[in-house]
């Protein structure tokens, strides 16, 4: 059995890949750390480091940040923000 098949002895549910949201709460700005580390099943922790470690050293961590906000949407959200800002105007 490989992983993306495998069932849950406890809950009986099916273990797949997980949506790449940010979620509404364990947010500290707009949740794209919590939403990687839950993606990447780490803790948020260690990404929240990373990303802080990225915007001391060069400065890429705040761009990467802004684009994840951008492109991840938040849970229960159909689409990303930068796919609403690019949808026509009806």
């Amino acid at each position: 059995m490989n992983d993306t098949t495998a069932v849950n002895q406890q809950t009986g549910s099916q273990a797949g890949p997980r949506p790449l949201s940010r979620p509404v709460s364990d947010r500290m700005l707009a949740g794209v750390a919590a939403g990687l580390a839950r993606y990447l099943d780490v803790d948020v922790t260690i990404v929240r480091i990373v990303l802080a470690v990225l915007a001391v050293i060069g400065g890429i961590g705040v761009p990467l940040y802004l684009i994840g906000w951008l492109l991840m949407p938040e849970d229960g959200a159909q689409q990303s923000i930068a796919a609403q800002m690019l949808q026509p105007r009806r």
